[in-house]
């Protein structure tokens, strides 16, 4: 897919990639998306990121490292925050589940083939074929207006990288395997990991990539006063 020409262009093209091409991303263009992006917004000017970048070999054995582990642990090794809300309630409960089912149709996985559906979502732990992956953490003394400017960044990251003609993918399931991600980048205690992210180029030909959201209208919720 092309780059992104402008704004509105990156913002809808953009999707999660959950099949990436292995073509190498150079890596002056990882570096000029992760120093365009310093300049998302901040509150106080905190600017509470922090970002890993595995390629090449470091990649190969990080992914080698969790293989192995799968092994013995095919659900990770226990999240360190829940990704959802306990007991998640409508309509958010029934969005969840409609993505989940339009994402196993492109692919041809029936609801009740629980082996493959595992299979498929451990793809998230081969950053789907991505020859890049990022990790984005934060000061674990920080909130969630802090946690709000980490996803702003995260989402800068992904325009920029539209427009350059790449595509992404936030995982969030790599919380699963934080105890994995501290021992291999060697976190400070002081930093959480909050999500992995893989970065490359799309690969056009696999169905799981024609998967499109469904979104709600503007006005189902948003509520205008004096325009």
């Amino acid at each position: 897919m092309s780059a992104a020409a402008n704004v509105t262009e990156a913002v809808a093209t953009r999707i999660s990639c959950r099949r990436f091409l292995a073509e190498p991303v150079p890596a002056q263009t990882v570096r000029d998306i992760l120093d365009v992006a310093r300049k998302a917004p901040s509150g106080g000017n905190l600017q509470p990121w922090y970002v890993y970048v595995l390629a090449g070999a470091p990649l190969a054995a990080f992914k080698a490292l969790i293989r192995s582990r799968l092994q013995d642990h095919p659900r990770g090794e226990g999240a360190e925050y829940d990704v959802y809300p306990p007991n998640l309630h409508e309509p958010y409960r029934s969005r969840r589940y409609q993505c989940g089912e339009d994402l196993y149709a492109t692919i041809g996985v029936a609801r009740e083939d629980k082996p493959a559906r595992l299979r498929q979502f451990a793809h998230n732990y081969e950053f789907f074929g991505a020859p890049v992956a990022l990790f984005f953490c934060i000061d674990r003394r920080m909130g969630a207006p802090q946690w709000s400017d980490l996803g702003m960044y995260m989402q800068t990251v992904m325009l920029l990288a539209r427009e350059r003609g790449l595509h992404t993918c936030a995982q969030e399931a790599w919380t699963s395997w934080h105890r994995s991600v501290t021992e291999f980048l060697d976190l400070p205690a002081e930093q959480m990991l909050f999500s992995g992210m893989a970065l490359g180029y799309l690969d056009e030909t696999h169905p799981i990539n024609t998967l499109r959201t469904d979104r709600e209208p503007l006005d189902a919720f948003a509520t205008f006063r004096g325009l």
